[in-house]
């Protein structure tokens, strides 16, 4: 690490405002009433998001300075979310009752941390507070995501079905998908994760050799056409292709089709409400259960996340992020693979477990990624909630595999 000069922490202190106000813009439209609602045990109310988002900018930046005192200790038990070893916290499905601290209270303790922290940037050398204030500003951007799929959800559960978007794009429906080709992949001996170069969370490290077996990756996301093609055939009713777990998930939850997909099979609820479901955007919403399932019926598999991240990185971090339209639009024809970043996140073959050799970070930070290592399944790419400078060819994005209110997709890939 090195010293935090003044030059890099008037940058920082600059970046640090962006993402923090950028949090707050994605909470104008909603209403106070709308912040506090939590859907479901998996989702936190808007409220909480912020409030949290703060809390981890108190403890771990601020907290360092033995002379600062937290604008109130006993919100540190509401905003904790899991890292036991600073304290115990309030039970995660019980966030919705937190009608207390009002909203109004939680905008003063954001106002009342930014400035604690832009003027500690402004004047600390602390050499570990570029870091820690780097590490916070990517579990911030995380939350945006997380905010924005958990408000999408509550206002589903609203048999209103109201949009969260006032105005929203509308990207225009073509007549067709763009043509699907399988592209061979990388084989042979090659490094995956994080070469050193720019942030990376623990989990993409260390850098590490994977041996890729000759495969095949299809050119583009599988469509919500070709999704509705499984629907049709029966692909909900089918026992064999699915996992047993996932065959249990669909019988005791009734899946019938992706969520927020209409009755009709021709329109979805999104960020924007109600539309016309565009057959040739990427299929989104799936859990890992379902993406596996459409992967056999089509005679493919998904790919690994070495496969994927080898195929990535080589391409350009670009695509429909949380700067462009709120839905998964019609991928551009172009050669090659297309809509690798942004538009949905794809879920992977592989389990989220450590890479050889891997090291959590020192202290209560560890909690951050290496506990989790258990029962998941990576994501990559990024989806059109993501921030644009959050993602990168090594990110590894997890959820359990039952998880369907994220903006994830699929890709399909087979074996040469």
């Amino acid at each position: 690490m090195t010293t935090l000069h003044p030059p890099a922490g008037h940058v920082l202190a600059g970046r640090y405002r962006r993402v923090r106000e950028q949090t707050l813009q994605l909470c104008a439209g909603l209403s106070a009433e709308d912040m506090m609602v939590q859907s479901m045990p998996d989702a936190s109310p808007a409220k909480w998001h912020l409030a949290h988002t703060t809390w981890f900018f108190e403890q771990f930046v601020l907290g360092r300075d033995p002379r600062y005192r937290p604008r109130d200790p006993a919100w540190h038990f509401l905003f904790n979310s899991y890292y036991q070893s600073v304290g115990p916290m309030h039970a995660r499905p019980q966030r919705g009752l937190l009608s207390r601290p009002a909203l109004e209270e939680v905008l003063a303790y954001r106002r009342h941390v930014d400035e604690a922290v832009s003027e500690r940037l402004l004047r600390d050398q602390d050499e570990a507070l570029a870091p820690l204030v780097t590490l916070g500003l990517q579990h911030e951007q995380q939350h945006q995501e997380l905010l924005l799929t958990d408000i999408q959800h509550a206002l589903w559960c609203n048999p209103l079905l109201p949009a969260y978007l006032r105005e929203a794009p509308r990207s225009a429906i073509r007549s067709g998908s763009m043509a699907l080709e399988f592209l061979p992949g990388r084989e042979g001996v090659l490094e995956i994760g994080s070469a050193g170069e720019g942030f990376a969370f623990d989990n993409e490290t260390p850098r590490h050799a994977v041996l890729l077996a000759p495969h095949a990756l299809a050119s583009r996301p599988v469509t919500n056409e070709e999704f509705a093609a499984f629907v049709h055939d029966g692909g909900y009713r089918e026992p064999s292709l699915w996992l047993s777990d996932g065959w249990a998930t669909v019988q005791h939850e009734g899946w019938q089709r992706p969520l927020y997909w209409q009755p009709d099979l021709a329109s979805v609820f999104g960020l924007a409400g109600v539309r016309a479901l565009d057959p040739a955007a990427p299929a989104c919403h799936l859990s890992y259960y379902e993406a596996d399932a459409f992967a056999r019926w089509a005679g493919a598999r998904l790919p690994t996340e070495a496969e994927w991240e080898a195929a990535a990185a080589a391409l350009p971090v670009e695509g429909n992020l949380l700067d462009g339209a709120p839905h998964p639009p019609q991928a551009a024809a172009r050669p090659g693979l297309a809509q690798m970043y942004g538009d949905v996140w794809e879920w992977t073959a592989s389990p989220y477990i450590a890479y050889p050799g891997f090291r959590p970070l020192p202290g209560s930070l560890g909690e951050y990624n290496g506990k989790f290592m258990c029962g998941q399944w990576v994501l990559r790419g990024g989806s059109c909630a993501t921030p644009c400078d959050h993602v990168r060819a090594s990110y590894r994005n997890f959820f359990p595999p039952q998880a369907r209110w994220q903006f994830a997709g699929l890709r399909l890939a087979r074996d040469r």
